[in-house]
């Protein structure tokens, strides 16, 4: 990949001050693959995503109309003195893929689109239009499950006690308990002996408990009739036959204790009507198509032999290699997008740019190595590689020793995170790089050695013949109060073992996954790990006022900007404008809550200290359970952190760190950690490894599901599952410790351990 800066040009950027960047001025090439190094935390997503596509993205929303403008997300100008000679950016993030139950693999992609016009133009018997073979669409979604292809219903075994009449308390559902107003409509109308036990019940008389009789007119011969209802289809009405959302969550939590959700008992989980179920090609209906492996779609695409047909399935198996080309023959297009790893999710944002014959472009990548095993990272080199060599500049944030070594030029932050951070401290090659004495490239050819000095298990967590999903009847003992790895490439079924299985059989333990943390400019890391709320109490108690007036959500907050510490102007169609509170000068306070101190300081000194310097702070004995909660943000590397600092501001890593120090306080023998690594430096990463020793050593059993290498082999017995992905994986391939892994024959994860640790591979 090796490529020298051309005539491609430059970005210029001067003076760059966003987050804690310090007046950065760089020239980034263009025309080649730029990586962006350093700690997390050290100002690389400030200078990258902040920096560059923010004003990228604002300028190129300038050349709309204003009536056009308006309906655009609005960016406000990064605080910078000079930035120029851009090019349009295309910004690949981690962000969760969305939408719902309703979002596929094929939607997301736009392949299920083509699959449906090639249903409507050559399958038969047809259906009608393309839109016919939509589940998003009422014309060919199911009409039994709207397209879901799942139903949610009444669990009859918890819903009655058939030791117990009607009138003795046999409906089980707190809202049709006896003497409720529901219990009174079912029991009234006379139909059925209500003082008879259930199990008693005839299968006439269970058909009218459950469906009714339709309408009769009720005892006393009143002229109006009432709908005598079973309690199924008056279940179904009240509740299940609407937006849970919009019920109270005592309610919401009721019917969710009693319902279970299952296959679509019209369409078996097809999601569409028979009419579409009906149309085929080549013997497979549109559901048969949906449902197959990538790589096997391929295969029966590439035999549709049609007029109209055969181009646009064409078009789908062009789509569909470069999913293959990726790694991801083993999806399907029916896959939901929120089951998709983040590895799986980032490779088909990568895929989706894929297919377009633009030049000049800028493509901003967040960690595209995420979630991939190191067998695959040469996959993402690739298609990176294609890009830039298409006529485009690409800017990767990255911390994968493969990636960073593949770049053509290398810009490392820090030197450290934070305060500390924010600075350019090397520009150049990788060999450059391995000579520098910054974080990353002490580390960039530094090999961890393999863990021969076991810890000893105590016991086992048994899991005897899984089958859920790709797993193929797996049994596995989990050793504990050791660390355990579980590997192996991407779809083998890990998380399925652990995410899902034994979480299931275990929930007292503590589960760390990928999922975000909902962060928002109003929280903090004190309000993550849970002290604030102490932290305003002793302030209270000090100054003998209430706690909510050392809050800037409560009756603390500046009453010009609400407890914001800016205001945002709306300049209609122009670009907002964001300032600092001219009242509170952006400390959010009013001048009563800062009017009150706590050993000289104000709540605003406070909330601006580091963890670490809150922890030499709170010292008195009654401050122990502020104290003990930001002990653990400084031993997952976070001790720079302001207690201010809004958590929308953090990095990946940052964040990822946050979430691990907000459980370790949690009393708990079982720590499950989905890829604890990502975002995480490779310096990070030693700070990480150290906690989890200490989880164990102090009598935790520890379970991490990683690509990393390094973690892995630092690990006390790893699981490797596999052999591939999909329907080629799920099978356990390997059980022992890492130097017994490496010895494997077959497993890809003990080949990528020979790479790692041969010398003459790591250069």
């Amino acid at each position: 990949m090796s490529r020298k800066t051309s005539a491609h040009g430059e970005i210029v950027i001067t003076g760059a001050r966003v987050h804690n960047l310090q007046d950065v001025s760089l020239r980034v090439p263009k025309g080649v693959i730029t990586v962006f190094t350093g700690v997390s935390g050290s100002g690389k997503s400030s200078i990258v995503f902040d920096t560059i596509a923010v004003e990228s993205q604002r300028q190129l929303n300038e050349t709309f109309p204003f009536f056009v403008r308006n309906r655009l997300p609005k960016y406000e100008k990064p605080e910078a003195d000079l930035i120029e000679d851009l090019s349009p950016a295309i910004v690949v993030d981690q962000k969760p893929l969305g939408g719902g139950s309703r979002s596929t693999v094929g939607t997301i992609t736009d392949i299920a689109s083509l699959i449906r016009l090639l249903f409507s133009r050559a399958g038969s018997p047809s259906a009608g239009m393309s839109t016919a073979y939509s589940f998003n669409d009422p014309t060919g979604a199911c009409p039994t499950c709207q397209g879901l292809g799942y139903t949610i219903q009444p669990d009859l075994e918890r819903f009655f006690d058939q030791e117990q009449s009607l009138d003795s308390g046999a409906l089980r559902f707190p809202l049709f308990n006896v003497g409720g107003v529901q219990w009174s409509l079912f029991t009234r109308s006379g139909t059925l002996n209500t003082g008879k036990q259930l199990k008693k019940y005839t299968k006439a008389e269970w058909h009218i408990l459950l469906h009714g009789r339709g309408p009769k007119t009720p005892a006393g011969g009143a002229a109006k009739s009432v709908d005598d209802e079973g309690i199924l289809d008056r279940f179904h009405r009240l509740y299940l036959n609407r937006d849970l959302s919009t019920l109270s969550q005592r309610t919401r939590e009721a019917v969710e204790e009693f319902t279970t959700e299952g296959e679509c008992p019209t369409c078996h989980g097809a999601r569409l009507n028979a009419a579409a179920l009906k149309t085929k090609i080549n013997g497979h209906s549109i559901a048969d198509h949906m449902a197959m492996e990538v790589t096997d779609l391929i295969d029966v695409l590439g035999k549709v032999d049609h007029p109209l047909g055969t181009p646009l399935a064409q078009a789908a198996v062009h789509a569909l290699e470069r999913i293959e080309q990726i790694g991801l023959g083993y999806l399907h297009l029916g896959r939901e997008t929120g089951t998709l790893s983040g590895g799986e999710a980032q490779r088909l944002k990568i895929v989706r740019n894929l297919g377009s014959s633009l030049t000049g472009m800028t493509y901003i990548f967040d960690e595209p190595s995420t979630g991939l095993h190191p067998r695959d990272v040469h996959r993402v080199n690739d298609l990176l590689t294609q890009l830039r060599d298409q006529g485009n500049t690409l800017l990767i944030v990255e911390h994968d020793r493969d990636v960073i070594t593949r770049a053509d030029h290398i810009i490392d932050m820090g030197p450290g995170a934070g305060t500390h951070g924010g600075q350019v401290i090397f520009e150049g090659t990788a060999a450059q790089l391995r000579r520098a004495k910054t974080p990353t490239g002490r580390h960039l050819d530094a090999a961890v050695p393999l863990k021969t000095d076991v810890r000893t298990s105590t016991g086992k967590l048994k899991i005897t013949k899984a089958h859920l999903h790709n797993l193929k009847n797996v049994s596995v003992e989990i050793p504990t109060r050791v660390l355990t790895a579980v590997t192996g490439v991407a779809g083998s079924g890990k998380s399925t073992l652990i995410s899902n299985v034994l979480r299931a059989q275990h929930p007292e333990a503590v589960f760390i996954d990928q999922q975000g943390i909902g962060s928002s400019s109003r929280s903090t890391p004190v309000t993550w790990v849970g002290v604030m709320d102490a932290i305003r109490i002793v302030f209270a108690q000090a100054g003998g006022a209430k706690p909510g007036l050392f809050s800037f959500n409560s009756t603390g907050a500046c009453p010009a900007c609400g407890g914001k510490g800016t205001i945002t102007a709306d300049m209609a169609f122009a670009d907002p404008v964001t300032t600092t509170c001219e009242t509170c000068q952006g400390t959010r306070y009013n001048d009563q809550a800062l009017a009150h101190t706590l050993h000289g300081r104000t709540i605003v000194d406070v909330l601006a200290m580091t963890a670490q310097q809150a922890v030499d702070f709170f010292t008195a004995p009654a401050e122990k359970k502020i104290r003990s909660p930001l002990e653990t943000l400084i031993e997952v590397g976070l001790g720079y952190l302001t207690l201010g600092q809004p958590v929308s501001t953090l990095s990946g890593g940052e964040l990822q760190r946050l979430k691990l120090a907000g459980q370790l306080g949690r009393t708990s023998t079982i720590y499950v950690l989905d890829e604890p690594t990502t975002g995480l430096h490779m310096a990070d990463i030693e700070i990480l490894q150290r906690l989890l020793d200490r989880l164990v050593d102090d009598g935790n059993t520890v379970i991490v599901i990683e690509h990393n290498l390094d973690l892995i082999k630092r690990a006390d017995w790893i699981i490797d599952m596999g052999p591939e992905g999909g329907r080629h994986g799920g099978q356990l391939v390997f059980t022992g410790t890492p130097n017994q892994l490496l010895h494997h024959p077959t497993s890809h994860t003990a080949q990528a351990l020979r790479n790692d640790l041969a010398p003459s591979l790591r250069n």
